[in-house]
Formats: C-alpha cells, structure tokens, sequence
C-alpha cells in the first residue's frame, strides 16, 4: 500500500502544476489583452492633429506623436496593432515633411489619417 502513496501524489502534483500552466496561460492573456486596450487608447488620443497652427508648433507635435506611436508599437503584443501604430507613425513623419500652408495637402492628409485611425480602431477590437 505504500508505493500507491508516491504515485497519488505524484498524480496530484502533475494535474496540480497543469491547472497552475492553465492558469498563467489565462492570466498571461488577459494581461495582452489589458495592455493591448491600454495600448489602442493611448494611440487613439494621440490621433488628433490641428493642421492650422503654426507650422513649427505643428512639426514639433507631429514629432512627438511619431514618437509616442512608435513607443506603443514596441509595447504590445498583438501584430495588427503593432503594423497600424507604425503606419500611424509615419503619416506623422509625412507631417514633418509637407508644406501645410496648402489647404488640398491639409485635406489629403487628414483623409489618409482618418483611414489609418480607422484601420487602427479595428486592429483594436
């Protein structure tokens, strides 16, 4: 009767450490998917950009959100997330380059980031 005590707790042990793998799987996951909301916020306030300001002022804001964006992309997980947050970066990196005192480049640009922030709100969900 006293070898059926070693492989009891034996048993036990391995279906104890398989609920605790189970578990850490669960909570590793719900951590994704908690830093991936934080993640998607963050960059969904970071999507504004007031075009008709002065355009030192604009550079200088586009710069940080660039920064901040691509911050964020190394942060989180998820790939969807991690291609739009880039995406989202370089339309400000064009900011930085484009004359805005052209009213059709302020258009055109808000039109493609209204797209990217789109596709970003997706990847989001």
């Amino acid at each position: 009767m006293r070898p059926l005590v070693p492989a009891a707790l034996l048993a036990a042990a391995v279906l104890f450490t398989t609920g605790c793998d189970e578990v850490g799987a669960a909570v590793d996951q719900a951590g994704e998917v908690t830093d991936k909301a934080g993640v998607c916020a963050e960059a969904l306030g970071l999507a504004d950009l007031n075009p008709l300001v002065d355009p030192d002022k604009l550079r200088e804001r586009a710069e940080d959100k660039e920064r901040r964006l691509r911050e964020l992309a190394e942060n989180v997980g998820d790939q969807d997330v991690k291609s739009s947050l880039l995406t989202m970066a370089d339309s400000y990196i064009e900011v930085q380059h484009e004359r805005f005192e052209d009213l059709s480049v302020i258009a055109e640009w808000a039109k493609r980031n209204a797209e990217r922030v789109d596709a970003l709100r997706k990847a989001c969900i």
